[in-house]
């Protein structure tokens, strides 16, 4: 029987796919996994028993992954389980940034006791609110991962010529964006030459604050600007001077702040963009199968701080090695299993870390005792 601690509701269609075996609860303690989606997990401190938390969801900045890493805990996500859902509100986003809806909502709200002059003040008033077509637009796309393919592909085939920037495209990715999208190797391309730009990467040192005060100056006069991805991927400070001067037509962003709340041509979503049934339950299937995977076989697949590492189980005994990625390890922990057959071994890395499957043609707990006193070695798993 394996304990899983949630906490934050997790879809139960999800939770049904973990099976009988395991007992799910708000309040478990020392849990062998967790499943969150947007709990504060910085400030706990984990039980020797917990080996794995799946995000439901893609990012991961509020869990401390490489604290976890260490203590040899797996952390995983779900990209692309709720890509579909931040693409319709991304393509909504710029229909907002193009017309002045927001505002106009408001505005008519305002005529609600005007009686039957209401239809007459609305053709007056209307006027104030015009905007812009998207179709024959540039639009930018910073990031072409499981969402910027998405959003790419679904402005082009609204009319807008598309421009993406991705030094880091995979291939799978690559496969499934338009051959129509113009893909450019320098991302001040994107700034120079886009009448909108959207950006789609993860939070990390080198992509902070991406919208800044010199990428600003690139761009062109009354630019718009969506951000459906991380709130400091924007300089809210630059941004707001962008506004001010010109530079910036319209921001739209799904990340409000309280300098960003009410500020003319800004359009504040309240975090909406995973927020659909159909990508809480995407997110909640897949977290669901990669924490069972994990515990019941010692698989690894959508990992943010080990390898992903995947066989088939062959042999009476796995075992699993998590290690760092340092020379040597690989020829010592191989020598630790000598005296019996090794039916399937395999091994990944990733960074500073690495991780190790040995299937074992019979039991021989002994090695895993031998593998953990391995300088480097920190975590040794055995599945029977």
């Amino acid at each position: 029987m394996y304990d899983i601690l949630t906490l934050n509701k997790i879809a139960k269609i999800g939770l049904d796919k973990l099976g009988t075996n395991y007992n799910v609860s708000d309040n478990v303690q020392n849990p062998d996994g967790i499943l969150v989606r947007s709990a504060a997990m910085h400030d706990m401190q984990f039980g020797d028993n917990l080996k794995a938390i799946a995000r439901a969801g893609a990012g991961t900045n509020n869990i401390p992954v490489e604290r976890c890493a260490e203590e040899g805990i797996v952390v995983f996500n779900t990209p692309g389980a709720n890509a579909n859902a931040v693409k319709e509100l991304v393509i909504c986003g710029l229909f907002l940034a193009s017309r002045d809806i927001t505002e106009g909502v408001k505005w008519t709200s305002t005529l609600k006791n005007e009686g039957d002059a209401a239809a007459k003040l609305v053709e007056k008033g209307k006027g104030q609110f015009a905007g812009h077509e998207i179709a024959g637009k540039k639009i930018g796309v910073i990031g072409l991962g499981a969402i910027g393919v998405m959003v790419a592909n679904a402005a082009h085939s609204l009319g807008m010529q598309v421009f993406g920037y991705d030094p880091y495209i995979s291939v799978d990715a690559a496969w499934g964006l338009s051959r129509s999208i113009i893909h450019v190797n320098n991302i001040n391309d994107i700034f120079a030459q886009c009448d909108y730009i959207t950006i789609h990467v993860p939070l990390n040192p080198s992509t902070k604050y991406t919208i800044n005060n010199e990428t600003l100056a690139l761009c062109k006069d009354g630019v718009r600007i969506l951000n459906f991805s991380r709130n400091e991927l924007v300089n809210n400070e630059a941004l707001i001077a962008g506004l001010e001067s010109g530079k910036v037509a319209r921001y739209v962003t799904d990340f409000p702040s309280a300098d960003l709340i009410d500020v003319k041509n800004i359009v504040c979503i309240p975090h909406l963009g995973a927020s659909t049934e159909e990508s809480e339950d995407n997110c909640a299937v897949m977290a669901a199968r990669e924490i069972r995977d994990y515990l019941e076989n010692g698989n690894i697949s959508n990992s943010v701080n080990f390898p992903n590492c995947s066989a088939p189980r062959e042999g009476v005994m796995r075992i699993c090695v998590m290690h760092k990625n340092v020379p040597t390890m690989i020829s010592q922990i191989t020598n630790a299993v000598s005296a019996v057959n090794v039916d399937n071994m395999i091994n990944k890395s990733k960074g500073d870390y690495a991780y190790t499957i040995l299937d074992l043609s019979e039991e021989h707990e002994e090695a895993a005792d031998s593998i953990s006193s391995i300088d480097g070695v920190i975590r040794v798993r055995i599945i029977k």
